[in-house]
């Protein structure tokens, strides 16, 4: 049976389910047995205030067998696993999602300016089916956060995070409500930034000191409107700590080290992975293994050292949505992670040497040894539309 507990009530014998609770930076698995009480006062001394113990899993100390089973109630199970499908099957849903989680970011970013509230049941919703599409098959959202309008950088990002966000924290181990609410947060961080002047906002160049400070003032921004509403302070505070860096030079209150919450650190993280990897209209977005080199090189001084690796990964080395130059001369889609990090399962599409379409092919590169990744690759570098390529022989919506 499943159990509420405090951290003071945790005990040698016990099997801890799930952690429910904590404050700090935690880095010890969600789940295991508790042999000692020196590993019940490591979880405390590392934060943790309350978790889920599971009853049934409880052993002797002494022995380090299992208690004998009681009998499980018929509530036992308190989260229903959703049953995977393909890639095919979930870009469907996924595509009508993420045309739906613009429509909901620009309503919300119109309420923000004109200073109205909003019905926050329907962007908690919309990120809990985000949680439930990762959950059946998470290179779906994956795939479509890769495709960009140069026009919709406000309205995508901000949806591309929660997407990110929702894979991150499931990579995690974290528990549903969990996962819900750090995409819930992705989704909303934002906001504020329709306060900003257009012309620093979407200023090519590096802003002068006096636009910076403006552009900074979007956190506040947002958050101020947050605590106008319902939502939960929580995650509001993951909110405002999306800028703020471990060595405390970030913004808006200069917050160090231990006191920026983990879903803040993992915000920061996703946020700053999305931002250098768009495209916007004055420039086209980075590979994903600069902006890794970039993350990696902000840690552990200003971004979490163990979960910036953890989100490197989770995205894998050439991410689902990505292009890669095949050994061949060749381009191609990553579509899928295979047990072997540099062999992918991809979609070929270009022929480099020819400069044209091919007939799109799946292949996979861990059984595929006549052909490998040379490279990441970038659309912008060769002159194709892969947003045309994708609606055309990927997405199926």
């Amino acid at each position: 049976m499943l159990k509420k507990i405090t951290i003071k009530d945790l005990k040698p014998g016990m099997f801890v389910h799930q952690i429910l609770e904590q404050k700090g930076q935690l880095s010890v698995k969600s789940q295991g047995r508790v042999t000692s009480q020196a590993i019940a006062d490591a979880l405390k001394k590392k934060g943790v205030l309350t978790l889920v113990v599971d009853t049934d899993k409880a052993f002797s100390v002494s022995s380090g067998e299992p208690a004998p089973k009681k009998e499980a109630p018929v509530s036992k199970k308190i989260e229903e696993k959703v049953p995977k499908v393909s890639l095919e099957n979930e870009l469907t849903r996924a595509t009508k999602l993420h045309v739906q989680g613009k429509r909901i970011q620009k309503q919300l970013l119109n309420s923000v300016k004109k200073a109205q509230p909003f019905d926050s049941s329907i962007p908690k919703e919309f990120s809990a089916k985000l949680v439930s599409s990762v959950d059946r098959n998470p290179d779906a959202l994956l795939c479509l956060t890769k495709i960009r309008e140069k026009d919709d950088y406000l309205l995508e990002h901000s949806l591309n995070v929660a997407i990110l966000l929702a894979n991150f924290g499931r990579h995690l181990g974290m528990s549903e409500s969990e996962v819900q609410d750090l995409s819930y947060s992705g989704f909303l961080h934002d906001l504020g930034k329709i306060q900003i002047p257009d012309e620093i906002l979407h200023k090519p160049g590096r802003l002068t000191d006096d636009e910076m400070d403006i552009m900074k003032g979007h956190v506040k921004h947002g958050v101020d409107y947050l605590n106008e509403t319902d939502l939960d302070k929580a995650l509001i505070r993951t909110i405002s700590e999306h800028h703020e860096r471990l060595d405390g030079l970030g913004y808006p209150m200069g917050t160090k080290g231990e006191n920026i919450s983990r879903e803040g650190r993992m915000l920061a993280i996703a946020d700053m992975y999305d931002a250098l990897t768009a495209d916007r209209v004055y420039k086209s977005g980075m590979s994903s293994q600069k902006a890794f080199s970039i993350l990696l090189s902000d840690a552990p001084s200003r971004l979490d050292l163990p979960l910036v690796q953890q989100f490197i990964k989770c995205m894998g080395i050439y991410p689902v949505g990505s292009l890669v130059l095949l050994s061949n001369e060749r381009l191609a889609m990553v579509l899928e992670q295979t047990d072997s990090p540099l062999a992918p399962k991809v979609k070929v599409f270009y022929s480099v040497r020819n400069a044209h379409f091919l007939e799109p092919k799946d292949i996979d590169l861990a059984s595929e040894k006549t052909v490998k990744v040379s490279k990441a690759a970038i659309a912008s570098d060769y002159k194709i539309d892969v947003n045309a390529f994708f609606e055309r022989s990927v997405s199926i919506g």
